[in-house]
């Protein structure tokens, strides 16, 4: 019986169930907007299959004792930056199948406790800024498949220290010059990704024909390795600066000319009239 009131108690928000003090369980109940009156001492919050447009910037302020958030499967088009904070003790965070569009930089604001981050499953999501999880320094599972990435820069996973597992299959990878370091980073750490690189595809350039990564090599982008050097830069400059010398020493040669032909022009009309007379 005591469990029972507990589970619907005064504490509880409405529509919510509340399995043990400090967890409220609110999944799949139509909300469009979090619940009132969650405990501020709540440690387990599930939100998923919802309709929750947005997260308030100050939402973990209030609720600093939250290690487990899942708002998997609604409607987050975008979290507002400072949403995770330095002081925030949250480890398991899911905002997987929602529709964000974009990871920025400070999006997950240095947020040093958080283990695991589920991002998969967001089929609008295009972009992942290279700072996106600057400061993740506990991170240890980073999941990013079947979303609409084409490209990653290298800097967003080799900034995590702890990253032991991370999940990238399933997006429409290209395989252009841009992929390369992303390549060269997959091979050098397969032994981070659950199903290794078998499960990973991309699309070639020329005809958009999808071929399996192990199907690939660093040969494969041996044209995207060719490397300026200082010397190059400097010849480049060289010339550059030499050319637009040139350019304005020409530009003033055929202005000088001009104006002494149309001189010398006058001149002999001034003669040609004075004879006449």
């Amino acid at each position: 019986m005591s469990s029972a009131l507990w589970t619907r108690g005064e504490n509880c928000p409405v529509a919510c169930l509340c399995p043990d003090p400090h967890t409220v369980d609110c999944s799949g109940r139509g909300l469009t907007r979090l619940p009132n009156e969650i405990p501020l001492d709540v440690r387990r919050l599930l939100l998923a299959d919802n309709w929750i447009p947005r997260i308030p910037s100050d939402f973990l302020v209030l609720y600093s004792d939250l290690v487990y958030l899942d708002l998997r499967n609604n409607s987050l088009s975008h979290i507002e930056p400072g949403t995770l904070s330095t002081s925030s003790r949250l480890v398991f965070l899911d905002l997987g199948s929602n529709n964000l569009t974009e990871i920025p930089t400070g999006t997950f604001g240095e947020s040093r406790s958080l283990i695991k981050l589920r991002l998969g499953n967001n089929p609008y999501l295009s972009m992942v800024s290279e700072d996106a999880f600057s400061g993740l320094t506990s991170l240890r599972e980073l999941e990013l498949e079947r979303n609409a990435l084409s490209t990653l820069q290298v800097g967003a996973l080799s900034q995590l220290p702890s990253l032991r597992a991370v999940r990238l299959e399933g997006n429409p990878w290209l395989c252009n010059c841009n992929f390369a370091n992303l390549f060269t980073w997959l091979m050098e750490n397969s032994h981070k990704l659950p199903n290794g690189v078998e499960g990973m595809e991309c699309s070639l350039p020329m005809d958009g024909r999808r071929v399996s990564l192990t199907q690939l090599s660093k040969d494969s982008f041996r044209e995207c390795q060719a490397t300026l050097t200082l010397t190059d830069l400097l010849i480049i400059i060289f010339s550059g600066i030499s050319v637009s010398v040139v350019a304005i020493m020409t530009s003033f040669f055929l202005a000088s000319t001009v104006h002494c032909f149309q001189r010398w022009s006058k001149g002999t009309k001034g003669d040609e009239e004075e004879s006449e007379e």
